[in-house]
């Protein structure tokens, strides 16, 4: 039996419980514990996510869009749930220009917030954006495109804490002939951005951002901040040589024993051999 369209089963997958409000012909949101799906008619309109810039940062960074035009727009008509149309109505923006952005931003807050499948916390039937109707997507194809991008970025590089952990540059590896797109996104790692505050700076969808840091990663350039503190030790450390300091930012690296094999280089030499 369907539970009520304002109610939830304990734990059930966001994927799942979309599916039945798209079955439903539902208009609401659904939230997760990434972010939110906002629905009309059983189709997707919008979806949001905190570790994705939104649409307002990707129209006002990369120029499109001046950021007194955006807060114009919110002011006039946020309340009608109509933003999307004033920009559109005002002269501020294209409706060709709006409607890519737009898409881009769904799909990649879609990644963050359907990739891994969480639980489904609460449905509000009636819960409308604020941006309003730009172009409706079904949900099969928001599922689809999310099983698509994880599965892609798992095959460049199979660890998921690049996507949300702050990055840093690893000391060593030689950052030389980068493809143009790939040196910018390294540029920006500085041991306290994450990849979506990377997008957000260069302006970019948060997808390819992370295409390029799944890239960097494998190729040892980059590594999550946390991986680069040792591993705390109860027994006191036995004398050694000093370990080398780095000018990179981030604590300096353990030092290994005399034969000990570099096991985190080994381990992503074998993933870039299985994305190969």
């Amino acid at each position: 039996m369907t539970p009520p369209t304002g109610t939830l089963r304990t734990g059930e997958p966001a994927s799942a419980r979309l599916g039945t409000l798209a079955e439903q012909g539902a208009t609401g949101a659904l939230s997760t514990e990434t972010g939110i799906v906002y629905l009309a008619a059983g189709h997707v309109v919008h979806v949001e996510s905190a570790v994705t810039p939104d649409l307002g940062d990707l129209l006002t960074h990369s120029g499109a869009l001046a950021p007194d035009g955006w807060w114009e727009a919110i002011d006039q008509a946020g309340r009608r749930c109509r933003v999307g149309r004033q920009l559109v109505d005002s002269g501020h923006l294209a409706a060709g220009a709006l409607e890519l952005c737009h898409l881009g931003a769904l799909f990649d807050a879609a990644y963050f917030v359907l990739a891994h499948d969480g639980p489904a916390l609460r449905f509000r039937p009636g819960a409308a954006h604020w941006l309003g109707a730009v172009r409706s997507v079904p949900v099969d194809t928001v599922l689809r495109e999310s099983r698509r991008r994880r599965e892609l970025l798992h095959r460049i590089w199979p660890e998921p804490a690049v996507d949300r952990a702050p990055l840093a540059r690893v000391p060593g590896p030689d950052a030389a002939d980068l493809p143009a797109r790939r040196g910018r996104t390294l540029a920006e790692v500085d041991g306290v951005r994450t990849a979506a505050q990377i997008a957000t700076v260069l302006a970019c969808r948060t997808f390819h951002t992370l295409v390029e840091l799944r890239r960097l990663a494998a190729a040892g350039l980059v590594t999550p901040v946390a991986s680069l503190v040792p591993a705390p030790s109860s027994a006191p450390a036995p004398a050694s040589a000093p370990a080398t300091v780095s000018a990179e930012p981030g604590p300096s690296p353990r030092p290994a024993a005399p034969d000990e094999p570099d096991t985190a280089l080994l381990r992503r030499l074998l993933h870039a051999l299985e994305a190969l």
